[in-house]
């Protein structure tokens, strides 16, 4: 399976295939942004497709890749269990809390959690 854009709860999300290339330098990240120009308006990459680097915080690598998303006006969402990391670095599981409190970058379980995140609010 490619990557593919798929409408979840009336937004086309660029939904990212588990078995596809590693995250692992900002280029690659820019280069899922650029995917999403043919309509989508938020990426959810699989938590596995992630370089490690990517949840040790000292690296860097992280706030660089969040970056470019808020730059370019494109939601990302990492997918997946992420259980391993969060035990590892207090920092980490701070800010995945204060991420999910907003609404650019989400640290969800799978495409159904995100489907129900992206659910409107009801009157």
């Amino acid at each position: 399976m490619a990557d593919t854009v798929r409408e979840l709860s009336g937004v086309k999300v660029l939904v990212c295939d588990p078995a596809g290339p590693s995250i692992t330098t900002v280029q690659d990240a820019l280069d899922l942004i650029g995917a999403t120009y043919d309509g989508a308006e938020l990426v959810a990459v699989p938590a596995d497709r992630l370089d490690d680097t990517f949840f040790v915080l000292s690296t860097g690598f992280a706030g660089e890749v969040m970056q470019k998303f808020v730059n370019y006006h494109v939601r990302l969402v990492v997918l997946g269990d992420i259980s391993r990391h969060l035990e590892a670095s207090s920092a980490l599981r701070s800010l995945v809390v204060e991420s999910n409190r907003g609404s650019h970058i989400w640290f969800l379980a799978d495409t159904d959690a995100l489907a129900a995140r992206l659910e409107p609010a009801a009157p």
